[in-house]
């Protein structure tokens, strides 16, 4: 029997898939004897209470309610005062600061080194009814759930096809399964306003944001709170004072005092449509936040002060330096998983400890705090990696996943703003689980997005972009969300939905000059590599297909970008004007199908050849020594 190339690699990933081959096809002997040489057991978890107070924090789930896999960052540098300080550290610089040893299970949970063969050896991570078993396992540690606070930091609601077809619904009723006590939120707000209060109301915990306002042209005349009374007063916490939600709340937990303040991502008006949230305003409002805690502090009689946070870690650790009193940042956004915390000396001197814990489900945080006759003496931190080969699957929380995929796909799905895409006839009547189990096309190369510049999935993404719209050139955004998959893997519909679903996935097309081009490069270049941390947004730069570029990203705004290229080498002009490809506008609503569409079937057309020819990465000048770069 003789077997093409698609065929033997798919004969060869269903053998892996099976256990017929030793540890992986491709790894030599000699890594896969060091990997095989640190098995996962639940050691791992063994967590003994080291205090009177234990805090629980997962973050950026992105609605990823079943295992994955997720590759973590070669490139992710830190510019001007964060250089070479976490989270800026990737591969063995990182295990050496993080006092971690090669080759181990916690080296494959927070390097992308040895990525695809640590992967086919510890399996996926992540998974909200593995995540739930490991909550409980905690929890019983400490003495009880009574004994804990369970914490999340937002983007729960979005990143799936599942969490975009019941506008987050799903994600609500999985929080509630695994026990989440507050949450904030960030692409929360990319629902429509109404959604939002909804899922608010379902929530049975409670949600936090102290920095997020009702405008005050909202609240003339009856209609904002008439809105808010129909979802059981949510988004009206304090119409006086502008709040529509909650900004801290105290909790009772072994008896002790224990206060959560919630920070919403505060440039959620810059990153997402402002016509889904027309009535609120975000920002920073480091001096309410101030306020906020000084009245904590005096009126509340608290042991601590906590913040559950999507700031970014770069903000949290300038504005834990800026702001006095609050002992502990749990922060999001940035998708960065770090198993220490960076202590933060306060303008009072005190000491605030700033962690954030990854993305997608891959981990959990558990922070013990030491607390002695009412006061804090001091903190015990671990960020816990999710192997799913490990953590058995809670059954309830697994039913609950297996049951909302038997959904039926129907004409009340809103995939699109616009009217034309609203629901896709051809998965009408389809289950959930059926639309995404469907099989695309065989990976030959490792897929995976996140990382400063470029990932081998944003290449198929803006591909398939060009290939749609005829266009020299494709941009895609540098979002920091979506899984990954191993060369030989099949990739199925769920998995382009991982990239791609969001509620404002049309695609576009356009004319740009070279100098426009060039003029956006910058700007997306400032917003990453501006020193100020107040003054960026936490993503990463703009995916660009088609074109090739070198950036500095050391160098002056407007300087960072240079020597823009076609694929065939012609330099772009300044005045001429070129066809780009793109998708996710903020305010304009393109008039192309939905981004996962024109995906998919470019890996349905393309799945006999899959090996991706080039990868736009771009030259970088300035920053070989930095470590926050490897194998670039």
């Amino acid at each position: 029997m003789s077997l093409n190339r698609r065929e033997f690699l798919h004969v060869m990933s269903m053998a892996a898939a099976a256990g017929m081959l030793p540890g992986t096809s491709h790894a030599s002997s000699e890594q896969r004897n060091k990997l095989q040489s640190s098995p996962l057991s639940m050691d791992l978890y063994k967590v003994p209470m080291k205090g009177k107070v234990r805090l629980l924090h997962i973050t950026d789930t992105h609605a990823q309610l079943k295992p994955i896999y997720f590759r973590e960052p070669n490139v992710n540098l830190g510019i001007g005062p964060a250089y070479g300080k976490l989270p800026h550290l990737v591969g063995h610089k990182a295990l050496k600061k993080m006092g971690i040893k090669q080759n181990t299970p916690l080296a494959h949970a927070f390097t992308y080194l040895n990525f695809q063969d640590a992967a086919e050896q510890y399996g996926k991570v992540g998974g909200f009814a593995h995540i739930k078993t490991l909550l409980d396992t905690l929890r019983e540690q400490a003495g009880g759930q009574q004994n804990t606070l369970t914490m999340d930091g937002g983007d729960l609601w979005h990143g799936s096809a599942t969490a975009l077809w019941t506008r987050g619904q799903d994600m609500v009723e999985a929080s509630n399964l695994i026990g989440v006590d507050v949450m904030t939120g960030h692409w929360e707000f990319s629902y429509k306003e109404r959604e939002v209060l909804a899922n608010v109301q379902k929530f049975k915990g409670e949600f936090l944001a102290q920095n997020i306002r009702i405008k005050e042209d909202a609240l003339f005349g009856g209609e904002y709170s008439d809105m808010a009374a129909v979802y059981g007063g949510a988004g009206l916490y304090d119409e006086d004072r502008a709040l529509p939600f909650k900004p801290y709340t105290v909790k009772i937990i072994n008896g002790e005092r224990i206060a959560v303040v919630g920070q919403a991502f505060p440039r959620t008006a810059n990153a997402n449509p402002q016509s889904n949230f027309p009535d609120w305003s975000f920002g920073l409002r480091e001096q309410s936040l101030q306020e906020t805690v000084d009245k904590i502090r005096e009126e509340e009689k608290v042991a601590a002060i906590v913040m559950i946070s999507h700031n970014g870690m770069d903000v949290d650790i300038k504005m834990s330096s800026r702001v006095s009193g609050i002992d502990a940042v749990f922060g999001g956004h940035t998708h960065d998983g770090v198993p220490q915390t960076v202590p933060v000396k306060t303008p009072e001197g005190g000491i605030c400890h700033v962690t954030n814990a990854g993305s997608n489900g891959k981990f959990v945080g558990c922070m013990d705090l030491d607390i002695q006759n009412g006061k804090l003496r001091g903190i015990n931190y671990q960020l816990l990696p999710v192997f799913a080969n490990v953590l058995s699957a809670d059954k309830e929380v697994e039913s609950f996943i297996n049951n909302m995929r038997q959904t039926v796909y129907d004409k009340n799905i809103v995939e699109s703003r616009n009217p034309e895409y609203a629901f896709n006839q051809d998965r009408l009547g389809k289950t959930y689980e059926s639309i995404l189990g469907e099989e695309l096309a065989l990976a030959e190369d490792t897929l995976y997005r996140r990382g400063n510049f470029m990932g081998t999935w944003d290449q198929i993404i803006v591909n398939s972009l060009r290939e749609e719209h005829s266009s020299q050139i494709a941009f895609s955004a540098g979002v920091r969300w979506g899984t990954s998959v191993l060369a030989g893997e099949m990739i199925t519909m769920e998995r382009v939905m991982d990239e791609t679903s969001m509620t404002y996935g049309e695609t576009y097309k356009s004319d740009l000059t070279g100098g426009q081009i060039k003029d956006i490069l910058e700007g997306v270049c400032e917003n990453i590599f501006q020193k100020d941390p107040y003054l960026q947004s936490g993503g990463d730069m703009v995916r660009v297909g088609g074109m090739d570029y070198t950036c500095e990203p050391n160098a002056s705004f407007g300087r960072r970008i240079s020597n823009l290229r076609l694929d065939d080498g012609t330099l772009l002009s300044a005045g001429k004007k070129y066809s780009v490809a793109g998708w996710g506008q903020v305010e304009e609503v393109g008039n192309g199908r939905p981004v996962w569409d024109v995906v998919a079937d470019h890996l349905r057309e393309k799945k006999s050849d899959m090996k991706l020819k080039k990868i736009n990465t771009p030259i970088l000048k300035g920053v070989s020594d930095n470590p926050g770069i490897e194998s670039y």
